[in-house]
């Protein structure tokens, strides 16, 4: 795959080249010779086959996991995110020993390598967010737990310019990977003030108490936080959000307790 250079940009299809834009700028990519019914059921493609087979079981699984926790990526600015969620569960579902290839998958993975995903590349949470704070997922009786001592606003959070106030946003998630179904709660703290005094203790409790109707096993368990910067202004009017949030991701592997 090549980057075009150059003054005038082409976008479409030139003999067996295909011109488009991305992300990355002006990509130029060479049309495959490979005849789809010969990537499908040649018997010298099936890693091809299983590649894709998993591929599009991390794609599906990023969207489950992005449905889940939707309200904490509503500001979060970063038109990557999809395809570094699905690197991310491609990853995931890569360090399934149990399975065989091309049939692994996100439950069998490794889901606690999501830990510390950052659903904003350009404002990583633990850039923003200095304050420590502990997480605990109980898988048995079905709570998430986040306990934020308090602490100085004004020292511990690196607002964007402008940005007066903030809040904790966390989401909690029980997620069916395998039915692509999820339930999940979640908790806004009051207006912090972004000034030198110290908070309130901030403890949230996420209870997820209408279980899905698979087995604990078979489900994974996520914890989201965002810090949400926000600009209130004098008049004490609805305060507005200010450039993008910083939002990040805790995962729980099932387990047999």
């Amino acid at each position: 795959m090549a980057k075009q250079k150059g003054i005038v940009k082409i976008k479409g299809t030139v003999g067996d080249l295909t011109f488009y834009k991305s992300g990355d700028g002006y990509i130029v990519k060479e049309k495959s010779e490979i005849p789809r019914s010969k990537l499908l059921n040649d018997p010298a493609f099936i890693r091809t086959r299983e590649n894709m087979s998993e591929f599009a079981r991390a794609g599906k699984a990023s969207k489950v996991l992005r449905n889940a926790v939707r309200t904490l990526l509503l500001a979060a600015k970063d038109n990557k995110v999809v395809s570094r969620l699905t690197k991310a569960m491609t990853e995931v579902i890569k360090a399934d020993a149990t399975s065989l290839r091309g049939l692994r998958n996100v439950i069998d993975g490794e889901t606690e390598l999501l830990r510390n995903f950052d659903f904003n590349i350009g404002a990583p949470f633990t850039a923003k967010m200095y304050a420590p704070y502990a997480v605990v997922i109980d898988r048995a009786a079905g709570t998430m737990t986040v306990d934020l001592p308090a602490f100085n606003a004004a020292r511990n959070i690196v607002p964007p310019d402008g940005a007066t106030h903030c809040k904790i946003v966390s989401a909690g998630a029980d997620i069916d990977f395998t039915n692509e179904v999820s339930q999940s709660g979640v908790f806004e703290s009051p207006f912090l003030p972004l000034v030198e005094t110290l908070t309130a203790p901030i403890n949230i409790t996420h209870t997820l108490t209408q279980l899905l109707l698979v087995p604990i096993l078979r489900r994974t368990a996520l914890f989201g936080t965002t810090l949400r910067p926000l600009y209130l202004n004098p008049a004490g009017s609805s305060p507005r959000s200010v450039l993008n949030e910083a939002s990040h991701c805790s995962a729980r592997k099932p387990e047999t307790s």
